[in-house]
């Protein structure tokens, strides 16, 4: 008896124990996040508490401020257009790689996901080297095709991973009554795998609205995308509209999670009525 009292304490404090060191963790990694927030709301011009009083304004000037909207609007068109690009390249390159056949896989793989392993400064400057002869520097072009290039190994890493746990009887099935193989992979694979490439996509325009390194590299004044407006608003001149910017990508990173968790969910029930 005397045991099992010992064994019901120790669990319990290892449990406590659990959860204290999880919020201590939770609360280091979260708490430089969420001290910009309040700062967002700050009368003064300062970067610093304590807050001299509550306002707005900082809010107003970023929403109205031409700079601040051509950045969105570059942002949200050069995101959009990366987007497309690597959920096609990357859906693609996953549908060869996850075949047991595909030559070289293992060479393939490490290749197209380098651009997530490499620092990304070696890779704005490969970009820039490649780039430069071929006009694409200062271009929105250019930055869009580097940017489905950094995009491009999330498509592929989720798609891959639901061809791997996808069922090839459903695709013989398919060929032994008769479809081709473009209507097989358009009436039987395209719809399984949706979620995975929907994921993908939305790592993909994450990472193109996040990025900032690429930018500084290869894109001139009118690529100026927000992630580079708020560095040339740190170096130029302390701006604290970057803190109202900065709120509103928090909540927006926040909408792009919980769309991935979504998008989750929908594949593994997809999983669950398939077995």
């Amino acid at each position: 008896m005397q045991d099992k009292r010992n064994t019901v304490l120790a669990e319990r404090v290892a449990w406590r124990w659990v959860r204290l060191h999880t919020a201590l963790t939770l609360g280091f990694l979260i708490a430089p996040i969420l001290a910009i927030i309040p700062l967002s709301f700050n009368a003064g011009s300062y970067f610093s508490y304590p807050m001299t009083g509550f306002s707005m304004r900082w809010y107003a000037q970023a929403l109205t401020s031409p700079d601040w909207q051509r950045a969105l609007l570059n942002s949200l068109g050069i995101g959009a257009a990366s987007t497309l690009i690597a959920t096609c390249l990357g859906t693609l390159a996953a549908l060869g790689l996850s075949r047991s056949q595909f030559p070289l896989r293992s060479v393939v793989m490490p290749v197209i996901i380098s651009p997530m392993i490499v620092p990304i400064v070696v890779v704005a400057a490969g970009f820039y080297l490649i780039f430069a002869p071929l006009g694409l520097v200062n271009s929105y072009a250019g930055v869009v095709l580097a940017h489905a290039a950094l995009g491009t190994p999330f498509v592929v890493i989720t798609v891959t991973a639901s061809l791997l746990s996808f069922d090839q009887s459903l695709l013989r099935a398919a060929s032994g009554l008769g479809a081709t193989p473009w209507v097989t992979f358009r009436r039987v694979t395209l719809p399984l795998i949706t979620p995975a490439v929907a994921t993908g996509s939305v790592f993909a325009f994450a990472t193109s609205f996040d990025e900032v390194i690429v930018i500084l590299f290869i894109g001139g004044p009118d690529q100026k995308t927000v992630p580079r407006q708020m560095w040339s608003g740190i170096r130029d001149a302390i701006d604290p509209s970057i803190l109202a910017v900065a709120t509103m990508l928090i909540v927006f990173a926040v909408l792009l999670f919980a769309s991935i968790n979504w998008l989750r969910a929908r594949a593994a029930a997809a999983s669950r009525a398939l077995g």
